[in-house]
């Protein structure tokens, strides 16, 4: 396969399709759950961000080297259907079952960019998650075909993985056992490929996922939680046990850096790096705290985004277009001069990464579509969605919450009444109630402390119902705690902005909008294929 492969290759060459050996490398390094929280977004945030208090040496590199993105957001915050966006350069509701987590299935007939790559010769494969529900023939990377696991796994269980070794081996030596996993895989990777071929690997992490270990910021990376008063989101209580919680995450995106920092050296040793298109993103927000992963708000949809490619990205820039990440599909083809096939996204970063300047490029880049269906079917008792979609503008947040009599994050269960909580059971337990939240030390306090007058906000933030439209002037509020869509200052940029996406949703055929019935409120879509806890 691997020869028949490399023979395409020199007749597409020879044809004029490609030009063979001058074609970048392409390498995708996408954490799971990981939003914008890298050292470099300093410049962007100020000194008062949490990005301020820890350093990501590898991915400031790259943004140094390169371009960092100020405005990149998902197309969806929720993990299955945000890869089969990107994978797909789609909108995560044109990707079929792929738009729904846990009842997904790859739909063959739609192209991925990966496999498009290895039809015009690239060697492809991947370490940890890319997308792969069900049994792996399901996977639009080619699964067990492309996957290089030989190292093994363990770094996706960073913390668990360091803290039970540390007491034996230490701390240090524990993490290089992690790294030294990270560089097996890759080598696995290279040793296949054919001499002069240009690769596409994807590295998707998955340490930044729940469950990490208590205590692990500060006892592995020597992040202080308490450093974080005042610099977290009003909409969550200001405690050591939210800190800590915060903090230990923080810890894990250290992590992630410092295997970006390990493959970036492989390349450097292999000759390769500056032949190679380096870009690194996350999928969505945190887990496990209130209005980040799987809402559409900032904490959910924003995320890091840097590239790297010497000759064409002039360095030290910071772009503030909008960008949606289901563009990224056709600017890899591009930079593998691939043919787009159709059906993906007719923008794409090229005109971006080519030019020269620094702030907004493209005029036309002021907004982004997000969006969100259905989470964990189990959050609620009919497994039906909560659809939502939004558009985020320079100063404003737009939210369309279709079936507001719906509760956002999963049905209140258990917790709702005056029973006792059992604190223990929501701090491990992602199902318990509001499932479309990770269990968390955080979900467990806000839940705990629920009936307490002064924390009663807390709560009400993270799992009341919401009003079918919401609208936040982050000028004058960051945190997007004030609703202003019923005001009467803000009707007109309400208006506008519903209009603006309602436009765009029905010109991209979004099924929510219409078909009626809506595809989504019907099996297969609301069946249930358990595969992971996303």
């Amino acid at each position: 396969m691997k020869t028949l492969r490399f023979l395409i290759l020199l007749i597409m060459s020879s044809s004029g399709f490609v030009s063979g050996d001058d074609r970048p490398n392409i390498v995708f390094l996408f954490a799971d759950d990981w939003g914008r929280y890298a050292s470099a977004y300093e410049q962007v945030e100020g000194p008062d961000s949490i990005n301020a208090l820890i350093e990501t040496p590898n991915f400031d590199r790259v943004a140094n080297e390169g371009a960092l993105f100020s405005n990149a957001f998902v197309p969806v915050p929720s993990c299955t259907p945000c890869r089969s966006s990107l994978l797909s350069g789609r909108y995560f509701w044109q990707t079929e079952r792929g738009a729904i987590l846990q009842s997904a299935v790859w739909d063959e007939s739609i192209p991925s960019y990966p496999l498009e790559l290895e039809k015009s010769g690239y060697h492809i494969g991947y370490s940890y998650k890319v997308w792969s529900p069900g049994t792996p023939a399901h996977a639009p990377y080619g699964a067990k075909r492309t996957v290089y696991h030989q190292g093994g796994t363990n770094f996706n269980r960073f913390s668990q993985y360091v803290s039970a070794k540390a007491p034996e081996i230490g701390v240090e030596v524990a993490k290089e056992q992690l790294y030294e996993e990270v560089r097996q895989n890759w080598d696995a990777f290279i040793a296949d490929r054919e001499e002069g071929e240009p690769f596409c690997f994807w590295w998707g992490p998955t340490n930044t996922h729940r469950k990490w270990t208590k205590g692990s910021g500060k006892d592995l990376w020597g992040l202080d939680p308490d450093k974080l008063e005042g610099r977290l989101p009003k909409f969550l209580p200001d405690n050591h046990e939210v800190r800590q919680d915060v903090n230990d995450y923080l810890g894990e995106c250290l992590a992630v850096d410092a295997g970006i920092g390990i493959i970036m050296k492989k390349l450097e040793e292999m000759g390769e790096l500056d032949n190679t298109l380096i870009v690194i993103s996350g999928d969505h927000g945190i887990p496990g705290i209130p209005r980040a992963k799987c809402n559409l708000y900032d904490l959910g949809t924003e995320v890091t985004l840097v590239a790297r490619w010497p000759g064409k990205i002039k360095p030290g820039r910071v772009i503030s277009d909008f960008v949606n990440l289901r563009e990224l599909a056709p600017t890899f083809l591009k930079a593998g001069q691939t043919d787009v096939p159709e059906g993906m996204s007719k923008r794409d970063l090229m005109p971006l990464f080519v030019s020269d300047k620094s702030g907004q490029i493209d005029e036309a880049r002021n907004s982004v579509i997000v969006g969100r269906e259905r989470h964990v079917a189990e959050a609620r008792d009919d497994r039906l969605p909560y659809p939502q979609r939004a558009i985020r503008t320079k100063d404003f947040i737009y939210i369309r919450n279709f079936e507001p009599d719906r509760w956002p994050m999963g049905s209140p269960g258990v917790v709702v009444g005056d029973e006792p909580v059992d604190y223990n059971l929501m701090e491990n337990n992602t199902f318990a109630a509001f499932g479309d939240l990770d269990a968390s030390p955080t979900k467990a306090w806000i839940i705990e402390h629920r009936n307490e007058p002064e924390n009663r906000i807390y709560y009400d933030f993270a799992f009341d119902k919401r009003p079918y439209e919401e609208l936040y002037d982050l000028r004058n509020d960051p945190d997007y705690m004030t609703n202003v869509a019923e005001h009467p200052d803000y009707q007109e940029v309400k208006e506008k902005l519903s209009k603006e996406l309602m436009d765009t949703l029905v010109k991209e055929k979004d099924p929510r909008v219409v078909e009626d019935p809506v595809r989504f409120e019907h099996p297969p879509y609301t069946n249930t294929h358990v595969w992971q806890n996303d």
